[in-house]
């Protein structure tokens, strides 16, 4: 019997960046979400008032804070 150990090294962990609360500027955040993702407009609005919504999934750490810092700042 012959026992296989597989070790998977990842470099890069990919992350998720969720919007949890858009607060009261929902357009705002709604141009923000299209401008990330390439959705139009009203997908972005549905997206942004129906929360928790994962917004980018499996993107690097840099992409990630950017839109994070993105999201904050609209």
């Amino acid at each position: 019997m012959v026992d296989d150990h597989f070790l998977l090294v990842c470099d890069d962990v990919p992350d998720d960046v969720v919007l949890t609360d858009p607060a009261i500027r929902v357009l705002y955040v709604a141009r923000a979400v299209r401008r990330l993702t390439g959705l139009s407009l009203w997908r972005s609005k549905v997206l942004a008032t129906q929360v928790p919504a994962a917004i980018l999934v499996g993107v690097p750490q840099e992409g990630a804070e950017a839109a994070v810092t993105a999201l904050r700042e609209a």
